[in-house]
């Protein structure tokens, strides 16, 4: 076929195609698209679930140790609790000596094993040490608790096992409990920080569940969030169930949390983009060590 006589496309037939391949690729895009955002606020979705799944494995961890009629609970409001969060266990294989004249610190040994925490004893925790008193009697039965200033590791118990010194700066020095015996040999020792959780709003605009080592001298930091700006809220209950403000008669506490996603996503039930939240409410009974009365 001669070269002249050979047709090619026509402008008609160019345009045609030009719209199908528009259409066409209008559909793909809108596909991808919608791919991504669905991705977007999936993965969104679950960094919420998991913030929520956090806050209520944290949280009644920590109230689960408090012993609030011992003095557990230091500040107690809707949006914030600081408490004494319990970070060892250990046992005295060398009690203090009391009942003499004391200067203003005194000394114990603690076993080295067994002992619980995630670390030893060091000079930011304070300790709370069990006071037997009389032993025929639980009225008398309280912890003790004491600013740690020295740890002497490792130093021996009296049987010649590993163990920890500890110098402590109490306030029972005097009167009541300087009492010989008083501290018994395997006695538990419990250290702890005195911790804050609070809801607070960081210098990114949003708000977070907080936490701050008091101890230490921490600074807030972010724990659980974002939240909602209403995300976290207490109520504390005494043993009849009724909602108490006073901290020596909280028996359980209720624990609401509401979540929110890091940035607005789409969402099925409405139009348009909007943040996401979902609700998490439990409540945890408290370590309270029931005072019987009179105890025998």
């Amino acid at each position: 076929m001669p070269l002249l006589r050979r047709r090619g496309f026509t402008l008609i037939e160019l345009m045609v195609a030009l719209v199908l391949l528009g259409i066409v690729a209008g559909g793909i895009y809108k596909v991808l698209v919608t791919n991504q955002q669905t991705y977007m606020a999936q993965t969104q979705r679950i960094d919420l679930q998991q913030n929520l799944r956090a806050g209520v494995t944290i949280l009644p961890a920590e109230f689960r140790e408090l012993d609030p009629a011992d003095g557990d609970i230091l500040l107690m409001t809707a949006t914030q609790i600081q408490i004494r969060a319990m970070r060892q266990l250990s046992f005295l294989c060398i009690p203090p000596g009391l009942g003499g004249g004391l200067g203003t610190t005194v000394t114990m040994t603690v076993r080295a094993d067994p002992y619980f925490g995630d670390r030893v004893f060091d000079t930011s925790d304070s300790v709370l040490v069990f006071y037997e008193g009389n032993p025929g009697t639980r009225n008398d039965d309280t912890w003790l608790p004491a600013e740690l200033k020295i740890v002497t590791n490792p130093s021996a118990c009296a049987d010649g096992t590993p163990g920890y010194q500890l110098t402590v700066k109490p306030t029972w020095l005097g009167g009541t409990f300087n009492v010989a015996g008083a501290v018994t040999n395997g006695s538990p020792v419990r250290g702890y920080h005195v911790v804050t959780y609070q809801l607070y709003q960081a210098s990114d605009g949003k708000w977070y569940v907080g936490q701050q080592d008091n101890n230490a001298g921490g600074t807030l930091q972010p724990l659980i969030g974002p939240v909602a700006s209403n995300g976290l809220q207490f109520t504390y209950y005494d043993a009849a169930g009724a909602v108490t403000a006073v901290p020596t008669q909280v028996a359980s506490i209720g624990i609401t949390l509401i979540g929110q996603t890091a940035s607005p996503i789409r969402q099925a039930d409405a139009p348009g983009v909007a943040y996401k939240t979902d609700t998490v409410t439990t409540r945890v009974a408290v370590r309270n060590n029931p005072r019987c009365g009179p105890c025998l």
